[in-house]
């Protein structure tokens, strides 16, 4: 049976999270700094318990199940949507990306929402980031988990998953176990620390948007305080102001995907500020007044790994023919296709890869 690990490349963490035969076997947390300070050290930390037969590495917006052998620049840059030299974002993650497709190391790299066929034609118009290849492992995890809670296949499953990272908000629908919508961090509610969807006067009135724009302005810059925690226990007026914008835009953004999956009956939460209490029942008691969702919080098997890099690891197992084979089957993971530019009216294809450098 295979050995496998998923990497989920967060905004403050890199977490892995590894299974020998479906078994937890690697279960780590790293800061985010120190992994790309240091590539070449995060790639043998990968090795440190034996070899493995595939790794789900870290894929930014997504690739449709791209080997790492075979990984080209312009991939690198349909990932992680950033040209040459654009400092923004996670600075450093193509850096750690191409120290681990160049060590000879069985990675692949794993879809976005945006590259699922699930996901109708019509929901992609003019979206790009859906949700990124993060967002579909915690989704897949999410499927497990309810398939086992629910004692059903996870072709039977329906939920909203909503992900409240250490950075962005974002939320999936699932409906007969296929994510069928999302709402990704760049285009939801305000996160943490990201601003969400701009106005789109807001975009005209910078003048430019840079990619750092994305990851600034959220519920951390409204109420100065940069601990996540401040959102539970809002004392100022200005805390006040954040947390409020952060549980209310979150409800919406559940609210909306409600619409995709008729049949969802839960509401599963993740991330970092899912774990506290005040703000995950908050989220709870809003939605309770409008929709029908029991709130259930997504608890993984791991200790140290984000939900996210667990789902990577069933990916992985699945893609490698493990006993979750099935649920990437049923996720649609391998009929993955196309890139996150396909379906862009607003502007044309050819400015958006002129702004990547393509």
């Amino acid at each position: 049976m295979p050995r496998v690990i998923g990497i989920d490349p967060g905004t403050l963490t890199i977490d892995i999270c590894g299974l020998d035969d479906g078994q937890l076997a690697l279960d780590q947390s790293l800061p985010t700094r120190d992994a790309l300070r240091d590539p070449a050290g995060f790639v043998a930390q990968l090795t440190t318990a034996g070899p493995v037969d595939l790794i789900a590495g870290p894929s930014g917006y997504g690739l449709p199940c791209v080997a790492a052998a075979d990984l080209t620049e312009r991939d690198l840059r349909l990932a992680f949507l950033a040209a040459a030299g654009e400092s923004g974002g996670i600075a450093g993650l193509r850096g750690l990306v191409r120290a681990l497709a160049d060590s000879g190391l069985p990675v692949v790299f794993t879809p976005g929402v945006i590259h699922l066929a699930s996901v109708p034609e019509h929901r992609k118009v003019n979206r790009v980031d859906m949700g990124t290849a993060d967002k579909v492992c915690a989704a897949a995890l999410a499927v497990q988990e309810q398939s086992a809670r629910r004692r059903c296949q996870p072709g039977e499953t329906a939920f909203i998953l909503l992900e409240l990272g250490g950075a962005f908000t974002a939320a999936v629908a699932v409906q007969d176990g296929r994510i069928v919508d999302g709402i990704g961090g760049s285009s939801g509610p305000i996160g943490a620390r990201a601003p969400g969807a701009f106005d789109g006067e807001v975009a005209y009135l910078a003048g430019r948007v840079t990619k750092s724009m994305v990851f600034a302005g959220g519920a951390a810059a409204v109420s100065g305080e940069s601990d996540v925690t401040a959102l539970a226990t809002p004392v100022s007026a200005p805390q006040r102001v954040a947390r409020d914008a952060y549980v209310e835009g979150a409800v919406k953004a559940v609210l909306a995907l409600s619409a995709s999956a008729p049949n969802a009956t839960e509401l599963i939460v993740s991330g970092r500020a899912a774990h506290l209490p005040a703000v995950r029942e908050e989220i709870g008691r809003r939605i309770g007044c409008v929709h029908d969702l029991s709130l259930q919080l997504l608890s993984g098997f791991a200790r140290a790994a984000t939900q996210a890099a667990q789902g990577a690891a069933l990916v992985a197992d699945g893609l490698a023919g493990g006993g979750h084979a099935g649920l990437v089957a049923t996720l649609g993971i391998r009929e993955a296709h196309g890139t996150a530019l396909d379906h862009l009216y607003v502007v044309s294809r050819e400015l958006a890869e002129e702004t990547l450098g393509l």
